[in-house]
């Protein structure tokens, strides 16, 4: 999305020439990094998703010291067993890695969809609040600093206190 909204200004700039000199065009930046450093909210949705990052580590590392204990046990015992029970016990190994694996893979997954869910609210407020000053202040378009996408910029207006002011932040 990002990529598609420079090209756009690309194409904008480099073939509305003709028509930019006839609109005034008022550009504004906001770094959003910055922003959602101070946002309300944020250190209680990081806290939250901590909590959830420490309950699955603690379930990972239980797993992992299980596995670890049926591989020790295979290695010490493997002489005195037979082939079948060789095979058992590397098979109830190799299952056990993979749902390790698995584990680790739906943990991921759960931990980026929930900090999308504690996060979505604040960003929400904050994309308003964007929203608001710019049209409050006539700008045309409003970048990213905080996400590198500006290659070049001629002077634009910094607005993050503009914002803070809209959402009451110091």
């Amino acid at each position: 999305m990002k990529k598609t909204f420079i090209a756009i200004v690309v194409c904008l700039l480099a073939f509305g020439g003709s028509a930019m000199a006839q609109k005034n065009i008022k550009l504004g930046h906001i770094n959003s990094n910055d922003l959602m450093q101070i946002m309300p909210g944020r250190d209680s949705a990081q806290t939250a998703l901590q909590g959830e990052v420490a309950e699955l580590e603690e379930t990972l590392k239980s797993m992992q010291a299980e596995a670890e204990k049926r591989y020790n046990d295979y290695v010490a015992n493997q002489a005195g067993w037979t082939e079948l029970i060789r095979q058992t016990k590397q098979r109830e190994i190799q299952d056990m890695a993979a749902r390790i694996q698995e584990f680790q893979e739906n943990a991921q997954k759960q931990l980026q969809e929930r900090e999308a869910e504690l996060l979505k609210p604040i960003i929400d407020r904050a994309k308003k609040a964007i929203e608001e000053v710019a049209k409050e202040g006539g700008y045309s378009y409003i970048l990213d600093a905080g996400t590198a996408a500006i290659l070049y910029s001629q002077d634009s207006d910094d607005i993050m206190p503009l914002v803070k002011k809209k959402l009451g932040l110091k």
